[in-house]
């Protein structure tokens, strides 16, 4: 019998949790099979400012907009770089990889993502966020559990 390409999604991020995420994920879930794994590294940038209040009240100017698209975009591409260097330094060069960035909230663009995607498995970490803070700021990783449409691997670093 034939063994199937598996998708692997890895939801990465800014934060050491999610790198940790990616490196368990080449190391058990990639490296040690035969077949041919597709990675798909997957960023979800927060949704543009049409307009946008400060907290005096203030409109922000056209290029303060474009200034904080700017940044947007720079920091996707320093998560990615530092996705790829994570996979050069534990010898991956030869995964067959592709770069997505989403835009909009989080936890709703990564299961639209893992469907669209067509993927096995979503590979993502754990904040650690106790009770009180998981109540008040929600949970990414509990949301895609409960709703993608794929096995989920929620891994915790230690």
């Amino acid at each position: 019998m034939e063994k199937k390409d598996r998708r692997i999604v890895v939801a990465v991020d800014e934060s050491q949790e999610s790198m940790y995420a990616l490196s368990w994920c080449i190391t058990n879930l990639i490296s040690d099979t035969k077949n041919n794994n597709k990675l798909v590294l997957l960023y979800v940038r927060p949704p543009s400012a049409v307009y946008s209040l400060d907290a005096a009240g203030y409109i922000f100017s056209n290029d303060m907009i474009d200034a904080m698209e700017k940044y947007s975009m720079q920091l996707a591409n320093s998560v990615m770089k530092r996705a790829e260097a994570i996979c050069r330094s534990m010898n991956a060069t030869n995964i067959n990889m592709e770069k997505v960035v989403g835009i909009g909230d989080a936890k709703n663009v990564i299961c639209s993502a893992v469907h669209k995607l067509e993927a096995d498995t979503l590979v993502m970490g754990s904040h650690g966020y106790g009770f009180f803070k998981r109540a008040l700021l929600g949970s990414v990783s509990d949301h895609c559990a409960k709703h993608a449409k794929c096995p989920v691997v929620i891994v915790k670093h230690p």
